[in-house]
């Protein structure tokens, strides 16, 4: 069994999550992405960041993971220059993936450990799509 720090990418978001994870790719989203994007089939499942080494579908490479590697770091928290702009959140498919919780769960597993946040990682993840926003307050799930 993998551990959670090796599933877990440099930039914070959980591999095992993910649409496209290896273990959780289904035939629909192999058809669809291979259908609009220019992408071999045999190339969309991902084993996960780490063992990926930055590197999945489309991209070769990933800069906040050669970053991270460059530096001898294992999550960004732990660089000097934290949060960087690699980590600037953006709108765009917001409402489908959950890459505007890197800086969040960085901060938490520097907070808790890394053990201890990958058991809250799904309710984090299911406040992040499903929660409503309330001003001043955490998503609530209603």
């Amino acid at each position: 069994m993998k551990s959670a720090r090796n599933l877990t990418a440099p930039c914070g978001i959980y591999c095992p999550n993910c649409e496209v994870y290896v273990e959780n790719i289904s035939d629909e989203t192999v058809e669809f992405l291979a259908k609009h994007m220019p992408i071999n089939k045999m190339k969309v499942a991902c084993k996960g960041c780490r063992v990926e080494k930055g590197s999945q579908m489309l991209f070769s490479s990933c800069s906040v993971f050669d970053c991270a590697k460059g530096k001898e770091i294992e999550f960004c928290f732990e660089c000097d220059d934290f949060p960087c702009e690699k980590l600037q959140p953006v709108a765009e498919g917001a409402d489908k993936n959950p890459h505007n919780l890197k800086l969040y769960n960085l901060c938490r597993i520097k907070k808790i450990g890394i053990k201890k946040w990958v058991k809250e990682e799904p309710e984090i993840r299911k406040k992040y799509f499903n929660g409503k926003f309330i001003p001043g307050c955490s998503p609530r799930i209603q």
